[in-house]
């Protein structure tokens, strides 16, 4: 299988998490998203692409709507987006994003969490170069040749192209999303994005088992469960 059931092994585990703790992460996001950029969906890619996301995870129009409402009421909130870098169980790794209003805050909390599950927080940089950091688009409709053949002509710099059945996954830099989902949407108007997504990818895999294993699973649910913690990458074959 390819790095896309990765993020969506993820996605799946991440539904399952608490919905408060999934209204209040897009919420912020949104927020956030709106504040930089403006409250207009259409002219502000980056919020248009978190209000579709937020509606497929089925989070509530009014959850949505108040965020942005915020922004448009004046409301003055800064959100940080920082990682840590942790050292699991067995040659595990992981990458602990946060969207915080307190750095102090998101930092305790993600130390006492290694602290209960003896494992290590490592440097900046200790972990990161383990990982691929790219965006993932996924869709059906055009065959992979028709993908290339569109990204060159919009000037997209492919990372690389994977097809999964009948569906193809493409994999750019980041700041090449938009541009990515522009250019397919062009030739394919009503397209559906199966994966919408900017990730960390690790560049090879580790399999736990016992009670390594069990360290890993206590790990990972503890981190969902901090307030801050937005997303958690990690090198676990699961």
């Amino acid at each position: 299988m390819g790095r896309a059931y990765e993020v969506r092994k993820a996605s799946i585990q991440k539904t399952g998490a608490a919905k408060a703790k999934l209204y209040s992460m897009y919420a912020r996001e949104i927020y956030q998203a709106a504040k930089n950029g403006g409250v207009e969906l259409e002219s502000n890619s980056a919020l248009k692409r978190l209000v579709e996301k937020a509606k497929k995870e089925q989070v509530p129009s009014d959850i949505i709507n108040r965020a942005i409402d915020k922004v448009n009421s004046g409301v003055d909130e800064s959100y940080t987006e920082t990682n840590y870098e942790l050292f699991g169980p067995a040659g595990s790794t992981l990458i602990v994003s946060c969207l915080t209003d307190n750095v102090n805050r998101s930092v305790s909390s993600i130390r006492a969490v290694v602290n209960k599950c003896h494992v290590k927080m490592g440097s900046q940089g200790s972990v990161n170069y383990m990982y691929d950091h790219l965006c993932i688009v996924s869709f059906k409709g055009l065959d992979e040749e028709a993908v290339l053949e569109t990204l060159i002509e919009a000037g997209i710099d492919v990372q690389d192209i994977e097809t999964d059945n009948d569906e193809v996954v493409v994999y750019g830099v980041p700041s090449d999303l938009f541009n990515i989902k522009d250019a397919i949407t062009r030739v394919l108007p009503n397209v559906s994005f199966d994966i919408d997504e900017i990730s960390y990818i690790s560049k090879e895999k580790v399999t736990l088992s016992g009670e390594d294993l069990e360290i890993f699973n206590k790990l990972i649910s503890m981190l969902d469960e901090v307030e801050d913690v937005q997303h958690v990458y990690h090198n676990v074959k699961l």
